[in-house]
């Protein structure tokens, strides 16, 4: 794991968008098209906001998230509302988006025809995630219903329940997680480094994250 920290985290927002897009552009020259998986959530919003208008081949990059609160794009709680807010506008209004929810009751009802759609973009070129107060990542969490199977399992996506997830989430697996090409995390505060330092002395079931931290790149700053 690599650890970089920033002077405050609007320099880190920058320079994290800089270097996502170049390491996009890289993929690009070399392959027809870059799958990038990128988080929910709050903290990357600014980096989506330096990003989006980065000037690249957005045609060929394939978008999705790494997790997903199953709910409509119309909820306030959609992961893919906020991508479509602040990520895939501007000049990243070109890209291609993989969706990670689907019309029905379940994220199970659909999970299938998900994977299938997924196939095509693995290996992923690039993936940001972020981590919680708790160690998890993307919608991996401590006590969560499907842990084992997201953790050790061989399935690409994974149907997840959560003690205090209000709603479904489908995520991203480890395995897809850690094929990645590329794969940086992004954290902000004291606490979430303090957790990500006791991350590193538990068990990938007490720490979710602690399954994607060889080969990552971290980064961090204070506010």
């Amino acid at each position: 794991m690599e650890f970089i920290e920033y002077p405050d985290g609007e320099m880190m927002m920058i320079q994290l968008a800089n270097r996502l897009a170049g390491e996009l552009r890289q993929v690009l020259s070399t392959h027809d098209h870059a799958s990038f998986a990128v988080p929910g959530g709050t903290t990357p919003g600014p980096i989506f906001d330096n990003l989006c208008s980065a000037n690249l081949d957005w045609a060929r990059v394939h978008v999705m998230l790494t997790d997903e609160r199953w709910v409509p794009e119309t909820s306030e709680r959609s992961n893919t509302r906020l991508l479509r807010q602040r990520l895939l506008t501007d000049r990243a209004a070109e890209a291609k988006y993989v969706p990670l929810y689907a019309d029905a009751p379940t994220p199970e009802d659909k999970l299938a025809d998900l994977q299938e759609a997924l196939t095509p973009e693995l290996p992923l070129s690039l993936v940001l995630l972020g981590m919680g107060a708790d160690m998890h990542t993307a919608s991996i969490f401590p006590g969560a219903d499907q842990l084992d199977l997201a953790l050790n399992g061989t399935d690409r996506l994974v149907a997840m329940r959560a003690p205090g997830a209000p709603e479904p989430r489908i995520t991203l697996s480890a395995a897809v997680l850690k094929q990645a090409m590329s794969r940086h995390i992004v954290i902000i505060g004291a606490e979430k480094r303090a957790a990500l330092e006791r991350a590193a002395t538990l068990t990938r079931e007490e720490a979710p994250v602690a399954a994607v931290l060889p080969g990552s790149i971290v980064h961090w700053a204070e506010s």
